[in-house]
């Protein structure tokens, strides 16, 4: 009895004795853009959360907790803010990219007004970021890709990432704007090339496929990376405590 007890107090102590694990964790909350797809075959979609891992060492982790059609307000009546919130430590980064769904006016339960509840749902997520004494990073949402009969591109996204801009600076939150960098991508790349960007699949590129697949809003793998790219260039320039861990 007294062999068992002492080996109970020996495992006891080792495990409290157990080095911590002092890596930095990147949550990232946001919509189909950022989130992970399943690795079905013939799956030609990615969001750029899901290849954002492939850019760092050691020492960082990434939890990508994005999910397809969420909106600001949704990813919180749902439960989703308040789950990731309970994994946050104190060093930790929060990255947060709405808007696609924010926009949808009929639909009840995803819609936040930009200068109205989307705004002050930004700010709330902030705040309580901030109070587990955690980093939160604000990026606008990426762009459609949209061009008119004249194959001049047009923005579909309103008032939503100016909403974005302007929490950042009142709040003097770190913030990627990747809709101005995804635009300036498309228009230098021009109307077809994007599409590259996008999921403009042809039914001879998936066996399964029956039709060609032709989507604006969501990435390919190739868009994926090139917006992950994005992200840690800015990561690069104004986060110098993440830079060690990034792969140059």
């Amino acid at each position: 009895m007294k062999k068992i007890l002492c080996l109970c107090v020996v495992i006891i102590l080792g495990m409290a004795c157990q080095p911590k694990d002092e890596s930095i964790t990147l949550f990232l909350a946001g919509d189909s853009t950022v989130a992970n797809k399943p690795y079905k075959e013939g799956n030609p979609e990615k969001g750029w959360g899901q290849v954002f891992p492939l850019y760092f060492n050691e020492g960082v982790k990434i939890e990508n907790h994005a999910v397809n059609g969420r909106s600001t307000k949704s990813f919180m009546d749902e439960g989703k803010w308040d789950a990731l919130m309970q994994s946050v430590s104190p060093g930790d980064y929060v990255f947060i990219e709405f808007g696609h769904n924010d926009s949808k006016n009929q639909d009840t339960t995803r819609y936040a007004a930009a200068n109205g509840a989307y705004s002050d749902h930004l700010r709330q997520f902030v705040e309580d970021v901030r109070r587990l004494q955690a980093t939160p990073v604000l990026l606008t949402p990426i762009v459609r890709r949209k061009f008119d009969e004249q194959g001049r591109f047009y923005d579909t996204h309103g008032d939503y990432p100016e909403a974005v801009r302007k929490i950042a600076r009142d709040m003097d939150v770190l913030l990627i704007d990747l809709h101005a960098a995804t635009r300036v991508l498309v228009e230098q790349v021009g109307e077809e090339t994007s599409k590259k960007l996008f999921l403009h699949i042809g039914v001879h590129e998936y066996a399964h496929l029956e039709l060609p697949i032709e989507d604006d809003t969501h990435l390919s793998a190739y868009g994926a990376f090139k917006v992950a790219d994005m992200v840690v260039a800015v990561l690069k320039e104004k986060a110098p405590e993440l830079v060690p861990f990034i792969k140059m």
